[in-house]
């Protein structure tokens, strides 16, 4: 059985003689989904990060596989025009980010063609189903959480506070985070003034959103400056369809069946976790919303009888899993339910891809996809899609 590279493709047999620690100049003709520039010696692949489409670089071999090897630039050769300064000293070292060497004017062209290209590989639909990327008004500055990890440093003899390298699981200590909102850099340096305690090995630092009652813990949106946009695109594709009912599955503290209310006659909002509906339940009556309900359970045992009040044709459910995409059940539940709409907001279009061919085999038709730059700097992006039953 053929290896494949992280991309899926299949490289030639006759593969170049390549070692680890060869240096080689290499011609970057593609970015993969994941940040990695794809060059290619004599149709081999290559994975270079923090380089460019067009560039020429001198590359040093840090892992060879069968079908594909991993290297390191040493020196840009030739640079794209698109290449700009990193804001933040800890780029290249720093996980975090993959795409500050990048001027952000490109950056959604990008993050398109690897959508498209994800849809078309993995999901065998055609890329012209997503529309333009939204960019993010605020390349910079617009995390409102990061999570700070502690760890001790042998060489320096004093504990780091920051992020882990992109290339191994060391921290790298960090002052500041550029793609942060000011207020948490405010409270890193706090946290680093007055260090937590040591068995503490890793701190949440957040703002809260406004208006929005929630526990500490729970899921919001990483992004506020570009949370109207996700809104409005969600709202499009539910006013397109024209469905009279609303299911909000596994819905949080309600953030988007609260924004959809006005456009159903009824709603109902489903999570296991009691640490979000009561907020939800709060948030619900401090908008003086009257046509709908959040209830504590598994969406997938509350479906049958919400199909009793709710007319599958005329119903709309909604999803947003985590990052590894929509539980196996999940999608069964959605099948069987055949509700009229699905939309599906996703922070991973590899995965994405991955559960919409699914559907598609089992009765739903990909209208298609928005996807907006929630992440700017890095490889992320979110994905709002909207499926339709046949």
């Amino acid at each position: 059985m053929d290896d494949k590279t992280p991309t899926g493709e299949v490289t030639p047999v006759d593969a170049p003689p390549l070692s680890v620690g060869d240096q080689i100049d290499l011609t970057i003709d593609d970015m993969a989904f994941g940040g990695e520039g794809v060059g290619r010696v004599d149709g081999f692949v290559v994975f270079v990060p923090f380089v460019i489409t067009g560039e020429t670089v001198r590359v040093e071999i840090t892992e060879r596989k069968k079908d594909f090897a991993r290297g390191v630039p040493l020196e840009i050769r030739q640079a794209s025009a698109d290449r700009v300064e990193p804001r933040c000293e800890h780029f290249g070292h720093c996980g975090g980010c993959q795409y500050q060497h990048i001027d952000y004017a490109a950056q959604p062209g990008i993050k398109l063609a690897q959508v498209r290209n994800l849809f078309e590989r993995l999901g065998g639909f055609s890329g012209d189903l997503a529309d333009e990327l939204i960019p993010c008004p605020e390349p910079f500055n617009y995390r409102n959480r990061i999570m700070v990890r502690r760890q001790w440093n042998k060489l320096t003899q004093r504990a780091s506070y920051g992020f882990l390298r992109w290339d191994n699981r060391l921290v790298v200590d960090v002052e500041r985070c550029e793609i942060a909102e000011e207020a948490l850099n405010e409270q890193l340096t706090a946290m680093r003034a007055d260090p937590p305690p040591r068995n503490m090995q890793k701190v949440v630092l957040r703002m809260m959103p406004d208006d929005w009652e929630m526990h500490r813990d729970s899921f919001f949106q990483n992004n506020f400056h570009l949370l109207p946009e996700l809104v409005n695109s969600v709202r499009e594709r539910l006013s397109d369809a024209g469905t009279k009912y609303l299911v909000d599955a596994y819905c949080g503290i309600g953030f988007f069946s609260l924004s959809l209310a006005d456009l159903v006659e009824g709603f109902v909002g489903i999570d296991i976790d009691k640490q979000c509906i009561e907020p939800a339940r709060r948030n619900l009556a401090a908008r003086g919303i009257t046509n709908g309900e959040f209830i504590k359970g598994k969406t997938e045992e509350h479906m049958d009888a919400l199909l009793e009040r709710f007319p599958a044709e005329e119903t709309t459910i909604i999803l947003d899993p985590p990052r590894k995409g929509c539980r196996k059940e999940g999608l069964e539940m959605l099948v069987n339910a055949r509700p009229a709409q699905v939309i599906y907001v996703s922070c991973h279009p590899a995965t994405l891809a991955r559960d919409l061919k699914w559907l598609g085999e089992n009765g739903y038709e990909l209208k298609g996809v928005t996807p907006l730059d929630m992440f700017p700097q890095t490889q992320h992006v979110e994905c709002v899609a909207d499926l339709r039953r046949r």
